[in-house]
């Protein structure tokens, strides 16, 4: 199949070129540190103008590391190769991610390219009147999400209450951190939330990359008795074949299916592993991607394959993005993640009200204009 790097947009078409890009590195700290080195989150907001007068606002982002090395590439290579290029969303990403390759095909060239993406897609949104999800085709009025934590250095009674707290709000799906030393100990932690959850809610799991492949298979046919909806990252995130030889021992064990994505950089390598069948489930981070335009790439690559889509973080701007994601017959629909009081609006990091609602577990769009974020 022909992968999308950029798949085509219909924008405003009127020749309009980026006449400037600026950035600006913030420090926004977590009320709920995720872990005792994660106390803040990076975040460099920028703005583009046009050649027609019309402004933009966008964001890189990455916790803790990389931040300045994000801001030094979008305010140096990448604002001198954008300005004079067409403004239209998705134009110019292909050749800008060629452009900026030499340092590196994803990672901190494509969270860095995901500033100036986000940027362009918000001018065109507001030059054309509306929102994101205006402008992009609403296929859906709300989108379910789940509650996540960054929880595993939590003791057993803290993360009782934390899955209590979410239940209270009304999540039908809730996610937990997994893979300490003693897989009894997980198991003792997931028993713990099942009880407070209740048979009929669902229950992730996510190990962040802590286990090889013969601890995660005897780890997993531990942890299935709690019915586990999914676990995400088992393995190291570029370890191909690794995933492929799991999903293989899985589907002839616990059936649990493999989510992957948070830590996969570019349209190319999530077609490496839904083609190869190493995962089930993708959950591209729209920023780590490069932006909206290799998200909405990476969205069509999954509809392909008939693996389902459930965007990484960053529900302010990845529930709108899932609001507009094709229903695929077989397939579940998309989530949004909930990460307890670490949304942008929150922390109190937005210069106004954040463009997405969450309630009762379930979110839904805010009345606004373009991507609806700006850091105060």
């Amino acid at each position: 199949m022909t992968i999308p790097t950029a798949p085509a947009v219909e924008a405003a078409g009127d020749g309009a070129t980026i006449a400037s890009l600026d950035a600006r590195l913030i420090r926004v700290p977590l009320t709920r540190p995720w872990g005792a080195e994660v106390t803040s989150v990076g975040v460099i907001a920028t703005h583009v103008v046009r050649s027609d007068g019309r402004e933009g606002w966008g964001f890189s982002w990455t916790p803790q590391i990389g931040a300045e090395a994000v801001h030094a590439l979008l305010t140096n290579d990448i604002a001198a190769a954008a300005i004079g290029r067409e403004a239209e969303p998705g134009a110019q990403w292909r050749a800008l991610w060629q452009h900026l390759h030499e340092a590196g095909g994803g990672g901190i060239t494509t969270i860095a390219l995901a500033g100036l993406d986000l940027a362009l897609w918000d001018a065109a949104t507001r030059a054309a009147g509306t929102s994101l999800v205006g402008f992009l085709g609403a296929r859906r009025e709300s989108v379910r999400a789940y509650g996540s934590g960054v929880n595993l250095h939590y003791s057993l009674d803290d993360l009782v209450a934390q899955a209590q707290r979410w239940v209270d709000a009304g999540f039908d799906a809730v996610k937990v951190k997994v893979g300490k030393p003693d897989v009894a100990e997980d198991l003792e932690r997931l028993q713990a939330v099942r009880e407070v959850l209740g048979p009929e809610r669902a229950l992730m799991i996510d190990a962040n990359q802590r286990w090889e492949i013969d601890r995660a298979t005897r780890s997993l046919e531990v942890l299935a008795a709690v019915a586990p909806a999914w676990i995400e990252e088992p393995l190291r995130a570029d370890d191909l074949y690794g995933h492929i030889e799991l999903a293989g021992r899985l589907k002839a064990s616990s059936g649990i299916p493999i989510a992957v994505g948070e830590n996969l950089h570019n349209v190319f390598r999530f077609d490496d592993f839904l083609r190869s069948g190493a995962a089930q489930i993708v959950q591209p981070n729209v920023v780590r991607v490069g932006g909206i335009t290799p998200f909405l790439g990476i969205a069509a690559i999954a509809a392909e394959y008939g693996a389902a889509v459930h965007p990484h973080l960053l529900p302010e701007l990845s529930g709108q993005l899932a609001l507009t994601l094709p229903s695929v017959p077989g397939v579940p629909e998309p989530m949004a993640e909930d990460v307890e009081d670490a949304g942008f609006g929150d922390l109190g990091a937005l210069d106004g009200p954040s463009p997405v609602r969450i309630t009762d577990g379930t979110l839904t769009e805010v009345p606004h204009a373009g991507l609806g974020i700006r850091f105060s």
